[in-house]
């Protein structure tokens, strides 16, 4: 492990020289790249930088009881060794889970797609907790997000609701919210007080450049309409809201949440763009899924993933059988713990495959 380490400690040197040489800060492309592995490889030097600190205490324990000259020593030699050697199993761990190699989408801002499913006017309000559940979540972390399409329902809620997410590692977290979230509880509609069962669509895009999707304009037909819903003087008045259809998929992408045409013409091509380069990518994580028996990220977006049961108080991710009694916390953004388990089955999964160790 230690040769591993030190060959990332000579990269990142190397890296630390390149971001303050003039011509790589003149060229932003290869600067933010640099600097993107600057910070991945400063946080595995820190750790091998105390993993060679707990090795070196180990050693130098080892010989001070050894000597056995000075009692004094000796003893606190002992109790050096000791929290040295509990120390050195979880940091060896915490290593090998860094040095799995990363994957490339997961540095990616996303385009979220929550669509309601089963459940008539429910889901569409099930979909709007999870809206806001996710809103509260991207805050929480820092992120920002920009609604670029809905479609309310009739009750409240949304048929179908669209926004982007920007920040750091959006895409490495969020992947794991892809599927069919399912509710259990008792609809303000219900007048027997029976418990119903309703579903929403969750689909997270990550957000294509335009080097990844290359789009022919002539294969794109232009829509302009009047926007819908509650708004100022532009809506339902002018022409502002625009849909793209990529003929040759028959995909289809709009937005009319910018007042000014052209903005929603280039927020509803980065839609667009997002979900041919999905396309590629849900191809891609099928055939990786048919090579191993992953439970957390197969690709399959039909797959029933989470249930959110009211009356228990629960929520329950059937894909690691993992059982929360925090219903209230999860809905008001606190989704990260159950983010935190699916990364560990993950990389655990990816440790196993790996040929590092």
């Amino acid at each position: 492990m230690l040769d591993r380490l030190q060959y990332i400690k000579q990269r990142f040197d190397e890296v630390s020289d390149l971001i303050i040489q003039p011509d790589i800060i003149s060229d932003q492309k290869r600067y933010v790249q640099l600097n993107k592995e600057y910070k991945d490889l400063k946080a595995l030097v820190e750790k091998r930088d105390e993993y060679v600190t707990v090795t070196n205490n180990i050693e130098e324990s080892n010989e001070i009881i050894a000597d056995g000259s000075d009692a004094e020593m000796t003893e606190m030699a002992k109790m050096q060794l000791e929290e040295a050697k509990e120390r050195l199993p979880k940091l060896e761990e915490e290593i090998k889970f860094m040095l799995i190699p990363k994957d490339p989408e997961d540095e990616k801002n996303v385009m979220v797609e929550i669509r309601a499913g089963a459940g008539g006017d429910e889901a569409s309000i099930f979909a709007g907790d999870l809206f806001r559940m996710y809103t509260k979540f991207c805050e929480s972390k820092g992120w920002r997000t920009s609604v670029v399409d809905t479609n309310e329902g009739t009750s409240g809620g949304f048929k179908e609701v669209i926004f982007d997410v920007t920040g750091e590692d959006v895409y490495g977290t969020l992947k794991f919210e892809a599927g069919v979230h399912r509710v259990q509880r008792v609809p303000q509609t219900e007048t027997q007080g029976r418990v119903h069962t309703s579903a929403a669509t969750v689909m997270v895009l990550p957000e294509a450049e335009e080097f990844d999707v290359q789009i022919d304009m002539n294969d794109v037909r232009v829509d302009f309409f009047c926007s819908s819903g509650p708004g100022g003087q532009s809506v339902n008045t002018t022409k502002s809201a625009v849909r793209l259809t990529h003929v040759p998929t028959g995909l289809v992408a709009q937005c009319q949440d910018q007042k000014s045409q052209h903005k929603n013409k280039d927020k509803a091509l980065q839609v667009l763009r997002s979900r041919l380069y999905e396309m590629e990518l849900a191809k891609k994580q099928e055939a990786d899924a048919a090579k191993r028996t992953s439970q957390v990220s197969s690709g399959d977006r039909s797959a029933k993933i989470r249930t959110y049961n009211y009356p228990q108080g629960r929520v329950t991710d059937h894909r690691i059988g993992l059982t929360l009694y925090d219903l209230d916390g999860v809905m008001n953004g606190s989704v990260q713990k159950l983010i935190d388990e699916l990364q560990l089955v993950n990389n655990t999964e990816k440790l196993k495959e790996s040929e590092v160790f």
